[in-house]
């Protein structure tokens, strides 16, 4: 069974109710960070002693308050410790369900499982929690039903650049720029173009602003 468990939540109902099911495995150390940056700095902490963390469970959702994070949700954390620590595994636990979003995060590569908080919550996590430490991958069954779903578009680390720099305002020209200082490719500005002009075929928008809407509305950006 896991040795080391670090889980990232700002919910304390939802800590608690973790704590629960970890105690039923009798795992050693269980560490809980309620903001990104915090489990991003005890992963890494634990990755330079040696003693990394065998696996994370962690939501997707943080809500801000006062403090300014530098990583803005679930999603963009585990990217980073998967990165640190590629045998770190991965359980998602959230009440996030759309199908773009989880279809996105199996897509990565970066995630072992998948489990809502709904009313089988705990006993769904207490199931993922056991076959990922014999090696397999677990989904709720909602996300069963999730991925099921046929048609769904994927976005790409090109396109989700892409389309969070048009949100943001910049120009094509702009993005341009900075694609090329930040080094993603294609940079020019032909291949924005064409990219654009493909993406609002795939999502049956009529203006770029149209399209940006129905991403944000997909949660894909």
């Amino acid at each position: 069974m896991f040795k080391k468990v670090l889980v990232a939540d700002d919910i304390d109902s939802i800590n608690h109710a973790v704590a629960s099911v970890l105690k039923d495995f009798n795992i050693e150390k269980v560490a809980y960070a309620q903001y990104c940056d915090k489990a991003y700095v005890k992963a890494k902490k634990a990755i330079l002693e040696g003693k990394p963390f065998d696996l994370l469970i962690c939501d997707l959702s943080f809500k801000s308050d006062y403090r300014e994070e530098s990583i803005s949700g679930g999603k963009e954390l585990i990217a980073l410790l998967k990165k640190e620590d590629p045998n770190l595994k991965v359980l998602v636990n959230t009440i996030e369900d759309h199908p773009h979003t989880v279809k996105a995060l199996w897509a990565s590569g970066d995630i072992d499982g998948y489990v809502c908080k709904d009313r089988n919550g705990m006993q769904e996590l207490k199931e993922a929690i056991f076959n990922l430490n014999r090696g397999k991958t677990y989904n709720s069954p909602r996300i069963e039903r999730s991925l099921k779903q046929e048609n769904l578009i994927v976005l790409n680390d090109f396109e989700i650049h892409l389309l969070t720099c048009i949100a943001n305002g910049l120009t094509q020209d702009e993005i341009q720029n900075k694609f090329k200082q930040d080094d993603i490719s294609p940079a020019s500005k032909s291949a924005i173009e064409k990219r654009l002009k493909e993406l609002r075929e795939d999502f049956n928008a009529k203006t770029t602003p149209h399209l940006i809407g129905i991403v944000k509305d997909l949660k894909l950006i």
